[in-house]
């Protein structure tokens, strides 16, 4: 297939809005359908915080998928601007992906049905099928068939086994509008290599500190100098309290050392380039529960 920019009323392009509950594994079944990391996979629930636009080629389709945060219910200010960003993907999408984990019960399903006010198509996707029996598995396929005539289609994957790719892509595209390709086809993502490497430093402190660190944090890139085979990176991790900033930064510095030598990695891995990373910790009260702050960090209620 030609991999130009296609007028052909035979092509396919449209949005696909993936949601589901916090920790459904949104992210990581971006990454296997793209055969790229580029979403933020962590164990630790309400990691992706913003939309992020992941473009996949199939076929005659280019399917623009929309990574989201978890559906969930918190008060926090960063968490109605998160739930906020998954109502805004499910108005404005061509077609939905509901992602529910086998072992789950049909509550996040319900709760989704609520939110979906426009009645968007859907395609329910049960994951982590490696994780229970056959028996179970068909029991699960049964409870979410009294709801089948809402769902367009019922695919069973797991990402651990590499099974069922081909058959959700396919459910996919063909449920996609008729369409010219909406991107250069060799694009990955919409994202700026600022937002990925923003990102890539977030799940380092994921995957590096205690659990109720990371929600009262965030990144900003002060400057990034693209150099051939070099990126030179400064960036400032903004937290909330002081007793955070000498948690991040470690006796003698080993925390912070640790996560940028994470981030290091995982941007050199994405870049195929030497990446000199400065990385910094600074305090900000109160930013997430704050719309000034808020805003100023990239969260727009728009």
């Amino acid at each position: 297939m030609s991999h130009d920019i296609s007028s052909d009323i035979n092509t396919k392009a449209g949005f696909v809005a993936v949601v589901g509950r916090p920790n459904a594994g949104k992210s990581t079944l971006l990454n296997w359908l793209a055969g790229e990391k580029l979403a933020m996979v962590s164990k630790k629930a309400q990691a992706t915080r913003k939309r992020m636009n992941i473009i996949v080629m199939y076929e005659n389709a280019q399917i623009i998928f929309v990574d989201t945060p978890g559906i969930h219910e918190k008060e926090r200010l960063l968490n109605r601007f998160m739930l906020h960003e998954v109502y805004k993907a499910v108005g404005d999408c061509d077609l939905i992906l509901f992602l529910a984990p086998a072992k789950d019960r049909l509550d996040h399903y319900r709760k989704f049905l609520e939110i979906n006010t426009k009645k968007r198509p859907h395609i329910v996707v049960l994951s982590k099928t490696d994780e229970v029996s056959d028996e179970y598995l068909l029991k699960k396929i049964n409870e979410y068939k009294t709801y089948q005539d809402r769902f367009l289609a019922l695919v069973p994957v797991s990402v651990a086994k590499n099974r069922g790719k081909e058959e959700l892509l396919k459910q996919i595209v063909k449920h996609l509008p008729s369409s010219a390709w909406l991107y250069d086809p060799e694009l990955l993502t919409t994202s700026s290599i600022r937002d990925i490497y923003k990102e890539m430093i977030r799940e380092s402190i994921f995957d590096n500190v205690s659990d109720e660190i990371p929600y009262e944090t965030d990144v900003v890139i002060e400057k990034i100098d693209e150099l051939p085979g070099l990126d030179k990176i400064e960036a400032t991790i903004v937290t909330e309290k002081k007793s955070q900033k000498l948690i991040l930064v470690g006796k003698g510095g080993t925390t912070i050392k640790r996560i940028g030598r994470d981030a290091r990695i995982k941007m050199e891995q994405f870049s195929d380039k030497k990446i000199f990373l400065d990385l910094f910790v600074s305090v900000k009260s109160g930013w997430s529960k704050n719309k000034k702050t808020l805003g100023e960090m990239g969260y727009h209620f728009d």
